[in-house]
């Protein structure tokens, strides 16, 4: 039984502010950025999980926590999670972790660069 399903994760990343969406890779890998970045990135066609990218301490936290938290597939292990939707993760919490990803990612930019995107 899915505990979130993909349009809860497509409208909570586009409620953020500078957020686009794309398909960069094919025409079902569904990519959020925001002011450029790439903060979550699902599959459209076959949604089971989003990739969020994480603190990563916390990242290993949560991946002891949850059975459905696990390093990101095809990406950085150390800073990306794969948040599976059918497993003991919550849409509160998914939606936490989004939020994380995306100030994960405005942290990491310049502060010109936040000011420019006014964020």
């Amino acid at each position: 039984m899915r505990t979130f399903e993909f349009e809860q994760v497509r409208t909570c990343c586009l409620s953020k502010p500078q957020v686009t969406e794309s398909f960069p890779f094919d025409d079902h890998t569904l990519v959020w950025k925001v002011a450029g970045k790439l903060f979550a990135i699902a599959d459209i066609d076959d949604f089971t999980s989003v990739s969020l990218k994480c603190n990563p301490q916390r990242a290993l936290e949560l991946r002891e926590m949850y059975a459905g938290i696990n390093p990101g597939w095809h990406l950085n292990k150390k800073h990306w999670n794969s948040v599976k939707a059918e497993a003991d993760v919550s849409w509160p919490l998914a939606e936490e972790l989004i939020s994380h990803s995306y100030d994960c990612v405005i942290q990491g930019m310049t502060k010109k660069s936040r000011l420019e995107f006014g964020l």
